[in-house]
């Protein structure tokens, strides 16, 4: 009877996935930041990025939220279909599981600072940039409870699968491509700006340096967990502070 050969943990110069499946995984990411630039730069009577809702059905978010979490999820399974040929689990891009409680506190431990720092740094970007005139994503955001439930479900989703696609399969594809950690950070983090183009180029700027720290974090702690904790946290409680 033979025991299964366990994954070949990644290292600088192997690529967790072929260069065709990043190459497509660029090309949805830019596709997604040019169809946001379009929603952010089309004439609009207001200075909102979508017009006002209200309870109604035909003028509600849940549309818009549902389909954005099977956006997400789907990203992760294109990344899953990706770095499996190659022998790598979603598992190793995370940087494993938790295995006792203790793990979680540590983990929860240095979120919590992070996200601290993360939002102190997010505000100081935002001061230096000045004004912005790009339409508000007010319009956006739920006012239902109903709106409210799937805008958490929404917030958990992009912080599992959107640093497991940045942080976890991009920065370590960058890294194999470029054998510069630094580098990689940097990609990533422009990459997960221009995503963000529906919110304006001030945006962007700033989305692109909180990537960065997200990047240096998951570089750090050679795991995504922290920073799954902290991006979750910061779209609830930007939430609140609406």
């Amino acid at each position: 009877m033979t025991t299964p050969t366990p994954p070949v943990p990644a290292s600088r110069r192997t690529l967790i996935a072929s260069p065709r499946h990043t190459a497509g995984l660029l090309l949805i990411q830019f596709g997604l930041a040019a169809l946001g630039a379009y929603f952010q730069s089309r004439p609009s009577p207001a200075p909102n990025l979508a017009p006002a809702h209200n309870s109604m059905v035909h003028n509600s978010m849940v549309p818009l939220y549902v389909s954005m979490i099977v956006l997400e999820w789907a990203l992760v399974r294109y990344v899953w279909a990706g770095i499996r040929h190659k022998g790598y689990r979603l598992f190793d891009l995370v940087g494993g599981r938790w295995k006792s409680w203790k793990n979680v506190a540590v983990d929860l431990v240095i979120a919590l600072p992070f996200w601290v720092f993360w939002e102190a740094t997010a505000r100081l970007v935002q001061f230096s940039l000045g004004e912005s005139h790009a339409k508000t994503i007010q319009t956006l955001l739920p006012q239902t409870w109903l709106e409210i439930v799937l805008w958490l479900g929404l917030s958990a989703s992009a912080g599992v699968c959107e640093e497991i696609v940045f942080r976890g399969y991009f920065q370590k594809q960058f890294e194999a491509l470029t054998g510069s950690i630094a580098l990689a950070v940097v990609l990533q983090a422009v990459i997960f700006g221009l995503g963000h183009a529906y919110q304006g180029v001030k945006q962007i700027v700033v989305i692109s340096v909180l990537g960065a720290l997200y990047g240096m974090l998951a570089a750090w702690r050679k795991s995504l967990r922290p920073g799954m904790i902290a991006h979750t946290m910061s779209d609830v409680v930007g939430l609140l502070w609406k």
